[in-house]
């Protein structure tokens, strides 16, 4: 019926000097370093952890 969203999200800022919380976001996204990109399908419980750290991501819809 609806196809679900697939978000491709790739750092692009430095987490070193974060707030603890938003490292463990990455880690919890699994992303490891800057450029470095993955992907997942779209939910409320991801856009939450996105809204955390936004100013460290690129967010993509595909």
């Amino acid at each position: 019926m609806g196809e679900q969203k697939i978000l491709r999200i790739t750092q692009i800022r430095s987490a070193i000097k974060r707030q603890k919380k938003q490292q463990q976001t990455l880690d919890a996204l699994g992303i490891r370093r800057i450029r470095h990109t993955v992907e997942h399908a779209d939910s409320p419980q991801l856009r939450g952890m996105l809204a955390t750290v936004a100013h460290l991501v690129k967010v993509e819809e595909t």
